[in-house]
C-alpha cells in the first residue's frame, strides 16, 4: 500500500476489497461506493458481522470445519453415519454436499489442496489431522475422497489414497464420480469430462 493510498480511506477501502478471491479494482470501487452510499446501516452490519466471525469462528476439533463450538453441528450430531468420512477441500464444499440430502456421515476439511508448483503440500493442508483421525477412529469403514475433478484436486485425491491406505489398511477409499453434468449435452461435453464419465459409468 501507497503512502497517497494509506492517507486515504476510500482508496484504502478499495485496496481492501481488491484483495478477496474475484474482486478486481473495478469491482472493489463499485462496491466502496455502494457501501459508503448506503443509508440502511450495512457498513456497520458488515464491521459486526467480521468482528463476531473474527472472535466466535474456530476450526472444529474433529473435522476442521468452521465452528462457533469446540464441534461443529455435524460432528456434534448423534443421528450421523460415523463410519464414512467425506474429504473436501473448503468449508463450502461441506455445505455442498450437504444441500444434496443424500449424505450422512462425516467430514474432513483439508482447507486447500496440493500445488507444488505453488508451493502448497501436505504439511500446509489438514492431512495430518486427517491421517491421525483416520488411524485412531473407531468404526470408520470408508473415507470418500470429494476433492475437486481438477489437477490440484486429482493430485490431492491420489496422495491420500495411498496415506490413508499406510495409515489405515483396513479402510475403504472411494472417490466420488464424474461425468457429464445433470442436463448436459453429449455433444457439448468436453472430451476429458466425457472420458470420466465412460469410466465411470453404472449398471442402467
Amino acid at each position: 500500500m501507497t503512502q497517497e493510498t494509506s492517507n486515504n480511506p476510500i482508496a484504502r477501502l478499495v485496496a481492501a476489497l481488491s484483495r478477496l478471491p474475484g474482486i478486481g479494482e473495478k469491482s472493489a470501487t463499485r462496491l466502496a461506493l455502494f457501501i459508503l452510499r448506503d443509508t440502511k446501516g450495512l457498513s456497520t452490519d458488515l464491521i459486526d458481522a467480521l468482528s463476531h466471525v473474527r472472535e466466535k469462528v474456530r476450526f472444529c476439533r474433529t473435522c476442521q470445519n468452521l465452528s462457533e463450538e469446540e464441534l461443529c453441528p455435524v460432528c456434534s450430531d448423534p443421528q450421523r453415519d460415523r463410519s464414512r468420512v467425506c474429504i473436501v477441500q473448503e468449508p463450502v464444499d461441506v455445505m455442498m454436499v450437504e444441500r444434496t440430502g443424500e449424505y450422512r456421515g462425516l467430514y474432513h476439511v483439508l482447507h486447500g489442496a496440493l500445488s507444488p508448483l505453488d508451493g502448497v503440500g501436505p504439511e500446509d493442508i489438514k492431512v495430518a489431522s486427517l491421517l491421525k483421525r483416520v488411524a485412531s477412529e473407531e468404526g470408520l469403514s470408508e473415507v470418500i475422497l470429494a476433492t475437486n475433478p481438477n489437477p490440484e484436486g486429482e493430485a490431492t485425491a491420489l496422495f491420500l489414497k495411498k496415506a490413508v491406505a499406510d495409515a489405515s489398511p483396513r479402510l475403504a477409499v472411494t472417490r466420488i464420480a464424474s461425468g457429464v453434468p445433470v442436463g448436459g449435452s453429449v455433444e457439448y461435453t468436453d472430451p476429458k469430462t466425457l472420458a470420466r464419465a465412460l469410466s465411470n459409468r453404472q449398471n442402467y
